[in-house]
């Protein structure tokens, strides 16, 4: 399936407030899942010992980076943001890059980021949106 590079800003729209609270809901689930599932596979293989010996916030760091990067990078869509229907995206409506995905994530990582969605007149932008440049659309045709 070839995907445009650009997306028509008049035929999608910012994704909602509903959405993006949503979005954050299912993937925390999904990375809590994930953490696990991780360090099972990492235990079975033999390196529960660097696990333990890890510092818990620098895995943590780790796995949301393994998390988000990959999904975003490659297809602008978390499972949240798949369940959910809507995408991450560059400003101009194009495909993310690696280095935007990459800033997105690590911007998740500022204290108190999740504060930064108050507003917004019902179509937030947070500082992970506005400092790489990004914003999520529904995908729903308006």
């Amino acid at each position: 399936m070839n995907e445009e590079v650009s997306i028509n800003e008049t035929e999608y729209e910012l994704a909602s407030t509903g959405q993006r609270f949503g979005t954050m809901l299912i993937d925390l689930i999904a990375y809590f899942i994930f953490a696990f599932i991780f360090g099972f596979v990492l235990a079975i293989i033999g390196l529960g010992d660097v696990i333990m010996g890890m510092n818990e916030h620098l895995l943590g760091i780790i796995i949301i980076l393994v998390y988000f990067v990959p999904l975003e990078a490659i297809s602008g869509r978390t499972l949240g943001k798949l369940i959910l229907g809507t995408k991450a995206v560059c400003e101009d409506g194009s495909k993310l890059t690696f280095g935007k995905a990459l800033g997105r994530t690590l911007c998740r990582l500022i204290p108190f980021e999740a504060f930064s969605f108050l507003g917004g007149q019902g179509y937030p932008k947070g500082w992970h949106d506005k400092i790489p440049k990004s914003k999520v659309i529904s995908l729903k045709k308006t």
